[in-house]
């Protein structure tokens, strides 16, 4: 089932159960699907894209919301992350990242932090669901000054 068709009948059940944060949010990622394509007609690889950076912007909300001491912005946004996830591929482990991450070290052949560049497109080509900031971190660290 593709993922467009998981969010329709998602939107159904959430109308059913009239649970409204759940509806809104499903509408929403609908919405983002549809105002690239009208027809809605996008492999799942673009959905998850356009997910992926919906999720981010989320995030950063929730930062905001929880700095700014608005607790209610914040429950609420944490519940649409949480509605996202389950569209969006599994997030790997940190070992599993670490082991990406060295991998595409030897694969670079880099050796300073100036080659940071070198080991996250390795990374990407490896692996592109991998978390690029753990990855990002993980790399300063295993890479010399």
């Amino acid at each position: 089932m593709a993922i467009l068709e998981k969010i329709n009948e998602g939107i159904k059940e959430a109308m059913r159960s009239r649970d409204q944060i759940r509806l809104e949010t499903l509408r929403m990622l609908k919405s983002k699907i549809l105002a690239v394509d009208a027809r809605g007609n996008l492999p799942d690889a673009e959905v998850i894209k356009l997910f992926k950076t919906y999720f981010g912007n989320l995030q950063e909300a929730l930062t905001q919301a929880q700095s700014a001491n608005r607790p209610d912005m914040a429950a609420r946004l944490q519940t649409e992350l949480k509605i996202i996830q389950e569209f969006l591929p599994k997030a790997l482990s940190p070992e599993e990242t670490k082991k990406i991450v060295v991998q595409a070290i030897a694969e670079s052949g880099a050796k300073t932090k100036k080659d940071l560049g070198l080991v996250m497109k390795a990374i990407m080509k490896i692996n592109s669901s991998v978390d690029g900031k753990l990855a990002k971190d993980l790399a300063g660290e295993l890479l010399a000054d």
